[in-house]
């Protein structure tokens, strides 16, 4: 199987991705994993599933009654290599379950009956594992943020200087849309996103969101009445929210840029 699996690769990248024999005309990939126990760089051809912007790969080992070794990896260490094509880059494997998991496979047989097959064959449940080429884009958040915070905390700044009051209101007012903004799609794409990659970053998530609410609860006093006392009491908030904001999801973010491939 090893030096069938060599063949396949050296094929797959002298062609861009093009093979013959049992795989012609499969939607094939290149997927790189780290040994759990040897920490050696391991590649394996699988067939793929387009599925958004993510790519699915299925755990099928032909049916056997055991897992692949490179589902192994993954669990131990999701940090990914992907060939696709021409195409190279690193992604983060992220193991499907129940009702979702279900419905790709199901997907995934009915496209290719053999999947179906496999999964007649063994008493085991075949995995689904979703690969997020996410290292570019979450990088691009993480420097997003900071930019926002910076913008916010502009905006804060000049409703806390003064000034008429009706200047005092117009800028408070726009204070709290941007702030809207930001942490709803925080609430409803960002922190989901990041949950689902990193679940070690639960905990984090959940005070962020928890201290959404309370921002929410005064920005809206803030709109009710812009008032320099209220003012305070928000940017007291919203710089500790900040601040832990920066603390626990940047330096995970930044930590992207050093993905270990050659």
């Amino acid at each position: 199987m090893a030096d069938f699996n060599e063949r396949v690769i050296e094929e797959f990248r002298a062609n861009g991705g093009k093979v013959g024999g049992m795989f012609e005309g499969a939607p094939l990939l290149l997927l790189t994993t780290t040994g759990a126990r040897t920490g050696r760089r391991h590649t394996n051809p699988a067939v793929y599933l387009r599925d958004g912007e993510r790519v699915l790969v299925f755990a099928s080992n032909a049916g056997a009654a055991h897992h692949p070794a490179w589902y192994h990896n993954v669990l131990a260490d999701p940090r990914v290599l992907v060939e696709l094509g021409e195409e190279r880059f690193a992604a983060r494997a992220v193991p499907l379950e129940g009702e979702e998991r279900d419905r790709l496979y199901a997907r995934q047989a009915a496209i290719d009956p053999a999947f179906a097959a496999y999964q007649e064959k063994t008493d085991r449940v075949i995995p689904v594992i979703a690969l997020h080429p996410e290292a570019e884009r979450l990088r691009a958040f993480g420097d997003e943020l900071v930019r926002i915070h910076a913008y916010l905390r502009g905006e804060l700044a000049k409703a806390r200087e003064g000034g008429p009051a009706g200047d005092l209101r117009t800028h408070c007012l726009a204070f709290c849309d941007a702030l809207a903004f930001h942490h709803n799609g925080e609430d409803r794409v960002a922190f989901p996103h990041l949950e689902r990659l990193f679940p070690e970053l639960k905990e984090p998530l959940d005070r962020l969101r928890a201290e959404h609410v309370v921002i929410a609860r005064l920005a809206g006093e803030l709109r009710e009445a812009a008032d320099p006392g209220t003012l305070d009491r928000v940017a007291a908030e919203l710089e500790s929210h900040f601040a832990h904001e920066e603390e626990r999801l940047v330096p995970v973010l930044n930590a992207l840029e050093s993905v270990p491939w050659a």
